[in-house]
């Protein structure tokens, strides 16, 4: 699976976030960086909305399927 923007050396991640401690991480969207270190900064300021308990970055590539989208 190719996870680079076409056209562009970017990479797609996945942004998980939870606001208390017992709440499950909800996907709250996506960037697209060049690398790891450019993900926590986008996500950071695209998804600062609420005050975050943890947030965290994914490379799409990293994600593995349990069942398929049709």
């Amino acid at each position: 699976m190719n996870t680079l923007e076409p056209n562009s050396d970017k990479h797609v991640y996945e942004v998980f976030a939870r606001r208390k401690y017992e709440d499950p991480l909800h996907h709250v969207g996506t960037v697209t960086a060049p690398d790891d270190e450019m993900a926590v900064v986008y996500a950071r300021s695209i998804y600062d909305e609420w005050n975050w308990l943890e947030m965290v970055v994914v490379p799409r590539q990293a994600i593995v399927h349990v069942i398929e989208p049709a």
